[in-house]
């Protein structure tokens, strides 16, 4: 299963869409280097309240214009990210970069739908928001404006076949459109300036990471990522690192774990249920929101992996 029927969000479901909370501690902003600012996102269930406000988002300020890299996971969130972009510079915002098709990053999209910005994302991103529109619309009706309309769901007018080099005046971003891994359409964007990689969720930290794409696809991404000489990491969830590699490294073991262990219960024809609770089970205190989404995890790995 990846993003290309309407289970694109299967790791996302269990969140209502009436939950539309306020961050109690405001929005938090982050200038990790010169001219770029990060939002955290909260380490949440995907459940509760505050749900739209889980991924790293923010935006990189050029000599020229700005580039905002991800929105969130509603309108709400957009319009408090566009609100901080306005607090910093006043320069026109000229690209919005999506770096996947997760409500929890593109849901804010219609907050800079009056910006004249051009919306950005990797070639199959916008195949894959054209099939999560209505889910989008039925699931998360709460965090959009009412009432709730596939017009609100904006994907992107610019596609990233491979690569893409953007000037933002004086600093130049590079995108880079990835094979099928954490989805089937992942970018990361690149600063060259400050050496920045933003990595969307082929990078999690902290929180567990969760599969909808391909297995072998993602180990493999992770490996070149491993290769890449980066100053600066942004994840598309937890903290900022300045290892990347390092960083890389609890996210390869899970995965590799989740998919040797699922291998072997299929070739012992072992039932799903025992999968669920066995594979990987060494990695459960290492992550946050394990029975949130690991459950997941392993169902689509054996869809994926039976077929190997």
């Amino acid at each position: 299963m990846g993003v290309a029927d309407p289970r694109v969000a299967l790791w996302l479901l269990a969140c209502p869409a009436v939950f539309a909370a306020n961050t109690p501690d405001g929005f938090n902003l982050s200038e990790i280097t010169p001219g770029i600012f990060v939002h955290t996102g909260r380490a949440l269930p995907l459940n509760v309240p505050g749900h739209d406000d889980i991924a790293n988002i923010g935006f990189i300020v050029g000599a020229k214009c700005v580039a905002v890299i991800d929105t969130g996971g509603s309108l709400r969130i957009g319009r408090e990210l566009l609100a901080a972009v306005r607090k910093h510079t006043k320069l026109p915002i000229c690209y919005v970069i999506n770096t996947h098709v997760h409500v929890d990053h593109v849901l804010g999209n219609a907050a800079f739908k009056n910006e004249r910005a051009s919306f950005v994302g990797n070639a199959a991103l916008a195949g894959a928001m054209d099939r999560s529109r209505d889910f989008f619309v039925t699931q998360y009706a709460g965090d959009m404006d009412s009432p709730p309309s596939a017009e609100q769901v904006i994907g992107p007018d610019r596609l990233v076949e491979q690569e893409l080099t953007l000037d933002l005046g004086g600093r130049q971003l590079l995108l880079h459109a990835w094979p099928k891994a954490h989805t089937d359409c992942d970018l990361t964007v690149y600063d060259a300036p400050s050496g920045t990689l933003w990595t969307g969720d082929l990078l999690f930290r902290e929180r567990l990471p969760a599969l909808d794409g391909s297995l072998p696809g993602w180990l493999a991404v992770l490996d070149d990522l491993a290769k890449m000489h980066v100053k600066i990491a942004v994840p598309g969830h937890g903290p900022v690192t300045r290892d990347l590699k390092s960083a890389i490294v609890p996210e390869r073991r899970y995965l590799q774990a989740l998919a040797d262990g699922v291998r072997a219960d299929l070739t012992e024809a072992k039932p799903l249920e025992e999968a669920i609770e066995q594979v990987a089970a060494a990695e459960k205190s290492h992550w946050l929101l394990w029975d949130n989404v690991h459950p997941r995890n392993v169902v689509h790995a054996f869809e994926e992996l039976e077929w190997e």
